[in-house]
């Protein structure tokens, strides 16, 4: 056996050893009842240790490849096909050869709990039921009764929901475009899967915030891409560091989320927006702005989106109605020059000939309808309620063992605790308790941080939420 494993390669040892007998099974280097070297004659022949063999050998044989016998050694199998000629498959070896890798597994755990347990979710991006404007759904159902096509539609959307949408930009984000220049898509999640897939190949260099959501999608690392982090202050992210990073790595791509950013709140300054925006055209760095937050600014005021001040089209521009009327619709959009979006278009075709008809039919009736404005204005009023109810039940429970900064907009609170903790032991104890929050580790580099979001939980509820963090917390400092 020349063969020997990769030292080099993640893989595990044993599984590479396993690969190897099983490859060599199927193009018949090793036939049925072939005697496979002794554990200890392997070990030394691949320089390993037996229990290295020991695990490859029973790797096969939990798959049927082999038989082992106590005092006769590992024989390949003489039933590998079965009676009918059938193997079962492998599959946890094909879960991970895949290349779409999987969700954090701490991510996977929080959404488990909150969706299998009654707990106060403080983790969940999306917002209260009572807070989508389900009678003025209902309202728009029994008045306007839906005569509409229900076949495939134009692959960048309907072009009725994207003149609806050309002139909603305007009115509220001073944005000047046209139908041409819109691709409807299935929520912001899948306008940047489109964008990585479409515009970036592996290798890529990308700026991101750091904390930012976009530090826990998998959907970076997938594509191969090179992920350089931008800290975010009290006034967004520095244009330097986004020089530097440049000057060294060449970036590619930069990814903001300027207005009352998640997981921050914070809001990318006005001077910073200008400076960001002068280097994205001097280096012709492309710009995705993705903005689920700005219509919920509690004072009412929305500030000047990088879409609206670009004049050079550098910028595309990601939002959905995920966050302001309702998550279930997936409803979003790009905006963006028109060859850059027909490109998003044809992907987006291949992955599923087009976006569903009465879902954009639906948010077409509400965004051009008289409910939209009085909804937003009901959504501010409630979010900062819950905004101020997490400040003060903070301030009361936890006033000497946190730090944080308020938003004015969004859905959002960073915390920062003043002593360090094992995040991970905080998170069990704190869903022990009954309250899910957002270790701050998934979404950033800076130690010791948390994040409450209450856009999804009832105003009610809040102070309870706080309550359980807090002896979560006192236990595990014990």
């Amino acid at each position: 056996m020349n063969w020997k494993p990769d030292r080099t390669n993640k893989r595990p040892i044993y599984k590479q050893i396993a690969d190897y007998i099983e490859q060599g099974i199927s193009t018949g280097l090793f036939s049925p009842e072939t005697m496979l070297p002794s554990e200890r004659a392997l070990a030394e022949m691949l320089q390993v240790n037996r229990s290295t063999v020991v695990a490859a050998y029973e790797d096969l044989q939990s798959m049927g490849i082999v038989e082992r016998k106590k005092g006769s050694g590992t024989i390949v199998s003489t039933d590998i096909w079965g009676v009918e000629h059938r193997r079962i498959p492998n599959w946890s070896r094909y879960l991970e050869r895949g290349s779409f890798l999987p969700n954090l597994p701490v991510v996977q755990r929080i959404r488990k709990e909150t969706q299998e347990n009654d707990l106060i979710n403080m983790a969940s991006g999306e917002l209260s039921p009572r807070l989508f404007p389900n009678e003025q759904f209902q309202r728009i159902l029994s008045e306007r009764p839906f005569t509409g096509y229900l076949g495939y539609d134009d692959p960048q959307g309907s072009e009725e929901l994207r003149d609806t949408i050309a002139t909603h930009v305007k009115e509220y984000k001073k944005i000047n475009t046209d139908s041409s220049s819109i691709l409807i898509t299935s929520g912001a999640q899948q306008a940047l899967h489109l964008i990585v897939q479409c515009l970036l190949k592996p290798g890529d260099a990308v700026a991101i915030e750091d904390p930012s959501y976009c530090y826990s999608l998998p959907i970076f690392h997938t594509a191969g891409l090179k992920i350089y982090r931008l800290p975010v202050d009290s006034h967004g992210v520095n244009p330097d560091d986004l020089v530097h990073f440049h000057k060294k790595h060449r970036i590619r791509m930069i990814f903001l989320n300027p207005d009352y950013q998640n997981p921050t709140g914070t809001v990318l300054s006005m001077e910073r927006r200008k400076q960001i925006l002068n280097l994205s055209a001097e280096y012709g760095i492309p710009i995705i702005e993705d903005d689920p937050y700005s219509l919920t600014s509690f004072d009412g005021v929305v500030n000047s989106t990088l879409k609206s001040m670009d004049d050079n089209g550098n910028v595309l521009y990601i939002s959905s109605l995920s966050k302001i009327i309702a998550s279930g619709l997936r409803i979003g959009w790009v905006i963006g020059p028109a060859k850059v979006v027909q490109r998003l278009a044809d992907a987006k075709q291949q992955v599923d000939f087009g976006h569903s008809i009465f879902p954009q039919w639906v948010a077409n009736q509400f965004l051009g309808s008289e409910y939209f404005h009085p909804h937003i204005h009901f959504l501010r009023k409630q979010l900062k309620q819950r905004r101020n109810q997490i400040v003060l039940s903070l301030k009361q429970l936890l006033d000497d063992k946190i730090s944080f900064s308020i938003p004015n907009g969004g859905i959002h609170l960073w915390c920062k605790l003043i002593e360090p903790i094992d995040e991970q032991k905080l998170l069990e104890e704190s869903i022990r308790k009954g309250i899910a929050i957002v270790p701050g580790g998934i979404l950033g580099s800076e130690k010791g941080c948390q994040r409450f979001t209450y856009g999804r939980v009832e105003i009610s509820s809040i102070h309870e939420g706080i309550e359980r963090f807090s002896e979560a917390l006192i236990n595990i400092e014990k």
